[in-house]
């Protein structure tokens, strides 16, 4: 992975920032794609965090529901590091509602966010990554794509379909030193999850088999694998890191 180029999309949040430092750590020249609503100060004093703890790590703006918006970020990326060699599609969001109260700004939302900006930013990314002769292509979904949740028919919708994605584009680019593969945490220690009452989230972890909520790192580790050299092997999989939540 020495010198390779990672852009990672919702680079900035928990399980991104996890992502971008193991990759880091495993030599690549990694960029974080930040949205946030256009926060762009909050991610500046990000990158400085990161670079205070030693990892020198890029940011991008961009919106992943919008294509035109992609490909700036991409031509950026191009700029500041070189072609993309791995990408990870990591960004993503949740509007949850029970399905007979949801509107269709929720499931368009989720749907965009979550789904479109697999096409919006692979398309971006694998001609190229065709033409080098390698590419790792790593799309995080989610335990919840796997065996569905109450209240969020869009994101696991949304996450089920990325690895429909995975396994057709898989197929395609396998011949060319191209690997597509999804990864499905389960519930995991970032701010987010951590700030749900306690009384909820101790029945989230009641539902867990290994008695507790993963770590970021835990993910990040499974996306470094595959993003490797040397993990060219594998292709068309789902790596699940849910604590045992869902089996199959």
């Amino acid at each position: 992975m020495k010198g390779r180029v990672a852009f990672v999309t919702g680079g900035t949040g928990g399980i991104g920032t996890a992502i971008c430092r193991h990759l880091v750590q495993g030599g690549a020249k990694v960029v974080a794609g930040y949205y946030s609503g256009g926060k762009h100060e909050k991610a500046k004093e990000w990158q400085r965090q990161q670079k205070e703890d030693g990892y020198d790590i890029g940011i991008s703006y961009g919106n992943v529901r919008d294509h035109e918006s992609c490909k700036k970020s991409f031509e950026e990326v191009t700029e500041m590091a070189g072609p993309v060699e791995i990408l990870v599609n990591n960004a993503g969001v949740t509007r949850d509602s029970m399905f007979k109260k949801m509107d269709l700004d929720k499931w368009n939302d989720v749907i965009t966010a979550n789904l479109n900006s697999l096409f919006n930013m692979t398309r971006l990314a694998v001609n190229p990554m065709i033409e080098g002769g390698f590419g790792r292509i790593i799309n995080i979904s989610s335990v919840n794509a796997q065996k569905g949740q109450l209240g969020q028919t869009n994101y696991s919708a949304a996450k089920a379909g990325m690895h429909g994605f995975t396994k057709a584009l898989a197929q395609e680019v396998a011949r060319h030193g191209v690997t597509v593969n999804t990864v499905s945490p389960g519930y995991i220690a970032t701010r987010m999850v951590l700030a749900v009452p306690d009384n909820v989230r101790e029945a989230i972890v009641g539902g867990i088999p290994v008695g507790r909520l993963g770590e970021p790192s835990e993910v990040a580790r499974v996306v470094t694998f595959l993003a490797e050299d040397t993990a060219g092997y594998i292709t068309g999989s789902n790596l699940s890191v849910n604590g045992g939540q869902h089996m199959f």
